[in-house]
C-alpha cells in the first residue's frame, strides 16, 4: 500500500467495497474503480459477508498482483456493517472513505475527480448521480423503469443533470473523521442506511454535494422476484427512517402506498361498486403507456416491460413501507389528526 506522502497534496483514501456472492460482477467492479498507483494513494478493501461462491477467490487472486487490495471478513455481513468496519480499519492516515458498490462500472478517474469535488465543495459527503443500465432484456426493461421519473420519483441523484447542495443521494465518498464522529451507517438497517445517515450528517451541519458529472453506472436486479424483494426492503427502511427520524413522508413517498391501499380496497369491493376499477385501471395504463413511450423512443421494444417493472417496484416499495408496524400506526393517527408519537433508535458506529 502506498503510504500518503507518495503522491503530494493527495491524502490517503480507503474504497469500502462490500461483498456478497459477487463472483459475476466483483472483479470489472474492482478494476473499474481502483485508481492508478500514481493518481492516489489508496487502498481497497473488500467486506465480504460470507460469500459462498468465487468471490472470495477472485479477491485473493487480485490481490496477489495489487497489494492495494485487501479482503475482510464482515461477519455481520449487510452492507452498513461493511463500510462501517472499513472506516474503523482503514490506515490511519485515511482522510476519505469512499463507498463503492460490486453492482456498478465507474468512470476513469473517479476517485481522484471525488477527492476534488469534496475537497473543493467544502462537503462532508460528495453523492453522485446513478444510471442504471441492463444485459438482459428484462434487465434492460427494469433499467429504463429506474431511470424514468415514473419509476424513480424525481430523486436528484437518479435524475442527474445539475450538481448541487442536497440532503440525500448516492453515497460516494465521505471525510472519514466526519463520518465517524456521527456514528456511521446505523446497523440495524439493512436498507435506507444511506438516507438515514445523510440525515444526521445534515442535522450536524454538514454539506452534502451532488457533483452530476461523476455519475455511476449501476447493474440492477434481472428478475421482477428480485426487483420486488429489493424494493420491499427499501420502503421498509424508508418507513423505519421516517420513524426514527420523527418525520412525516413527502408526497411522492406516500403516492405508491396510497395506491396500494386503493387497489386492494377496488379489488375487495369490485361486484359492489366496479367503478372503483376505473382509477386502478388508469394508473395501469399509465404505467404501460410510459413503458411503451420509452420503448418507442429508444426503438429497443422489450422497454415495453418497464411499465410491469415500475408498477412492481410502486407496489412492493409500498407493501414494504406499509408492512412497518410502528411506522403505520403514526400514519393512521396523523390521518386522524392527531398528534404523531415517534421512537428514535441510533446504532451506528
Amino acid at each position: 500500500m502506498n503510504d500518503a506522502s507518495d503522491v503530494a497534496g493527495i491524502p490517503l483514501v480507503t474504497i469500502a467495497m462490500p461483498a456478497l456472492n459477487e463472483a459475476r460482477h466483483i472483479a470489472d467492479a474492482i478494476r473499474s474503480v481502483m485508481p492508478a498507483p500514481d493518481a492516489v494513494a489508496c487502498e481497497l478493501l473488500v467486506m465480504d459477508g460470507g460469500s459462498s461462491d468465487d468471490t472470495c477467490a477472485i479477491v485473493r487472486a487480485l490481490s496477489a498482483q495489487d497489494p492495494r487490495i485487501r479482503l475482510i471478513p464482515n461477519e455481520r455481513r449487510i452492507q452498513a456493517s461493511g463500510i462501517n468496519l472499513a472506516a474503523r480499519l482503514a490506515h490511519p492516515d485515511s482522510t476519505y472513505l469512499v463507498r463503492a458498490d460490486c453492482h456498478a462500472a465507474y468512470p476513469g478517474n473517479w476517485v481522484p475527480d471525488l477527492i476534488h469535488a469534496i475537497r473543493l465543495r467544502e462537503a462532508v459527503s460528495v453523492v453522485v448521480p446513478l444510471r442504471t443500465i441492463g444485459v438482459t432484456p428484462l434487465q434492460r426493461a427494469i433499467a429504463a423503469a429506474q431511470n424514468s421519473r415514473l419509476g424513480n420519483g424525481g430523486s436528484a441523484h437518479r435524475l442527474g443533470g445539475i450538481s448541487g447542495y442536497v440532503s440525500h443521494g448516492h453515497h460516494a465518498i465521505f471525510d472519514r473523521r466526519e463520518f465517524l464522529r456521527v456514528g456511521g451507517y446505523d446497523e440495524s438497517f439493512s436498507h435506507n442506511e444511506d438516507a438515514e445517515l445523510d440525515r444526521r450528517l445534515c442535522a450536524a451541519g454538514g454539506r452534502i454535494y451532488l457533483a452530476a458529472d461523476l455519475a455511476v453506472s449501476y447493474f440492477p436486479r434481472a428478475t421482477l422476484g428480485s426487483l420486488t424483494r429489493q424494493y420491499f426492503l427499501y420502503g421498509r427502511g424508508c418507513a423505519r427512517t421516517l420513524e426514527k427520524h420523527a418525520s412525516l413522508p413527502r408526497l411522492r413517498q406516500m403516492l405508491p402506498p396510497l395506491v396500494l391501499l386503493y387497489g386492494i380496497a377496488a379489488l375487495a369491493l369490485a361486484t359492489v361498486a366496479p367503478g372503483l376499477l376505473i382509477l386502478l385501471a388508469l394508473y395501469a395504463g399509465i404505467c404501460g403507456l410510459s413503458g411503451l413511450a420509452l420503448a418507442l423512443r429508444s426503438r429497443e421494444p422489450v422497454l415495453v416491460m418497464s411499465g410491469l417493472a415500475a408498477i412492481a417496484m410502486h407496489l412492493s416499495w409500498a407493501a414494504g413501507f406499509l408492512s412497518h408496524r410502528g411506522y403505520r400506526k403514526t400514519l393512521v393517527r396523523t390521518a386522524l389528526g392527531r398528534k404523531p408519537r415517534f421512537t428514535s433508535v441510533s446504532r451506528g458506529v
